[in-house]
């Protein structure tokens, strides 16, 4: 009888301490767990540390910049053809004498050139190209003074999209002085204005090219504030006036709602029972009052083209963009070519290279193209292969 107790009683404190050796990995993988997740948490707060206050509104995420481009990532890049039409003339632009750089005038195309010479020597490696990138980028700084912010907004974001590409980062002196600069652009007082104002005044071609330059600067910097503060803003312009709904409009004969004016009207807008959904209302009105057939008014290509330019950074940022505001950039684009009958012409034929590349869409896009006034090189950087 005895024995069998004491068989009993080593069986007891056996499953005992059993029981707690299991409590103890069991204590020790939820310390383990606790740690993994508020870590986790620490990221998603840094990165999403705005959502709360913003709703679930994606503009007021903090950007994720990437590690290799800003215009466009280095494994596509890497991958283009260094042949064809396309690339032909990439590179016969970027073999052009480079010019003085002049970002007073809006219509200097050597802004533009010295882009292409950048894309070449990220695509090739070519030295040449990236020292003459370099020497252009330094002429480029203060040439700004006397002009305005549209002339600035214009001109300025090729040569830091060229900075980027051509990694001037490398030159310490050169980029620390190259980024002096560029924090300062953002608050430059041209007749009144700022590149900052402007853009988040001004609902136009003016505020568009502003905001691309603007957005180039913080995505250089690495100000993501700044960028954040822009995304906002397009998102605004987009059509999306909670986001951000400080513009000043002058005539309102193209809104679909003038007592809510926006930068491109919503989807299925209608005035006097005909389509301007997708209109941009602030330069559409350039050709006048409201009157059907639409007139082609150029003033709007002008306008994208600085719309464009902001998205392709945003997206680059980690911005759903091209969704936002039921895909409003593809709105527009389909107003201008199938209710317009107004397909890009000279100068903005590098635009539906991104739209077609971005949405899937079919817009005519010539092979051979023209750069824009801010950037171009589409037909290369952005074709979409058949």
């Amino acid at each position: 009888m005895g024995f069998k107790v004491l068989i009993r009683g080593l069986i007891l404190v056996g499953l005992l301490g059993l029981f707690v050796v299991l409590l103890m990995v069991e204590s020790q993988h939820s310390k383990v767990s606790i740690q993994e997740s508020s870590a986790q948490n620490t990221v998603i707060k840094d990165v999403y540390e705005s959502q709360a206050s913003a709703g679930a509104d994606e503009s007021a995420l903090l950007p994720t910049i990437p590690g290799d481009y800003i215009w466009i990532s280095s494994e596509r890049l890497k991958a283009l053809p260094v042949a064809g039409v396309a690339w032909d003339e990439v590179k016969a632009a970027a073999n052009q004498p480079m010019g003085l750089p002049d970002l007073s005038n809006q219509n200097d195309p050597t802004n533009v050139m010295v882009l292409a010479k950048a894309l070449v020597y990220a695509r090739t490696g070519e030295e040449r190209y990236r020292d003459e990138v370099i020497s252009a980028c330094m002429l480029a700084i203060g040439t700004e003074e006397g002009g305005r912010t549209l002339d600035f907004g214009k001109e300025l974001i090729a040569y830091v999209l060229a900075a980027d590409l051509v990694k001037l980062s490398k030159d310490k002196d050169k980029d620390a002085r190259f980024r002096r600069w560029l924090a300062q652009s953002l608050t430059k007082s041209l007749s009144g204005k700022t590149l900052r104002s402007t853009h988040e005044v001004r609902p136009n071609n003016w505020g568009t090219f502003a905001g691309a330059s603007r957005l180039a600067i913080a995505a250089y910097l690495g100000d993501k504030d700044e960028i954040k503060r822009a995304a906002q803003v397009f998102k605004g312009w987009l059509g999306d006036r909670d986001a951000y709904s400080g513009f000043r409009f002058k005539a309102k004969d193209w809104q679909s709602d003038p007592s809510s004016p926006v930068g491109i009207n919503p989807a299925g807008a209608t005035k006097n029972g005909l389509s301007v959904d997708g209109v941009l209302p602030d330069d559409q009105r350039r050709s006048g009052s409201f009157s059907w057939p639409p007139p082609q008014e150029n003033y709007v290509y002008s306008a994208l083209q600085g719309a464009v330019a902001q998205a392709v950074i945003l997206h680059r940022m980690g911005y759903p963009v091209w969704e936002w505001e039921d895909q409003a950039l593809l709105r527009a684009f389909r107003w201008l070519n199938e209710v317009a009958n107004y397909p890009a012409v000279g100068d903005d034929t590098w635009m539906p290279h991104i739209i077609n590349y971005y949405y899937g869409s079919s817009f005519w896009a010539p092979v051979s193209t023209k750069p824009g006034k801010n950037v171009g090189w589409s037909a290369w950087t952005h074709a979409v292969s058949k």
